[in-house]
């Protein structure tokens, strides 16, 4: 009998815990989701640092294509010719083209690291400023917690397009 009883009562005290309500749903948290991936490729001041990070790199970029083009028709030139010359004239000319080549690579190289450095800085600007808007997004519409990566996200939750507005009319 006094079995009975005890199990009665943990099935009322387990009945009644799954009753109430979590405590978290009576706080009424709000949760709110922005990608960061689809902002930077969609607002407006990440698509204008693209634009001025292509003005600022064009001339270089192009004349690296150049310089390029240059080694490659001479080196073409020089695989036609090579049989024809000499030892020292094939010896030299096989010099001057590795020296070439090796100038060429080395103005790449700091082309590449130009760029990234400069990719990175106007990222910075553009996610600094970005943190600001969702930060007034979030403040003026009570939300609790903004997240930024997920595994999985509801897209009730999405305010990306809140955060791309905002950013697009801030100056």
């Amino acid at each position: 009998m006094k079995l009975t009883l005890r199990c009665v009562a943990v099935a009322a005290l387990a009945s009644a815990a799954l009753a109430a309500p979590p405590a978290m749903a009576q706080d009424n948290v709000r949760i709110g989701f922005v990608n960061t991936d689809r902002m930077l490729r969609e607002a407006a001041p990440a698509k204008a640092a693209q634009t001025k990070l292509e003005q600022e790199f064009s001339r270089r970029e192009k004349e690296l294509d150049t310089a390029g083009e240059a080694l490659k028709t001479a080196s073409d030139r020089f695989e036609r010719e090579a049989p024809t010359l000499s030892d020292s004239q094939r010896q030299t000319r096989q010099r001057q083209l590795v020296e070439q080549d090796r100038e060429f690579q080395r103005r790449r190289r700091e082309f590449q690291e130009d760029l990234n450095s400069r990719k990175s800085e106007e990222l910075q600007q553009v996610l600094d400023r970005a943190n600001r808007v969702v930060r007034q997004v979030a403040e003026a519409e009570k939300y609790d917690v903004i997240l930024q990566e997920a595994v999985y996200i509801n897209p009730r939750l999405d305010i990306t397009d809140k955060v791309i507005k905002a950013l697009n009319s801030a100056k």
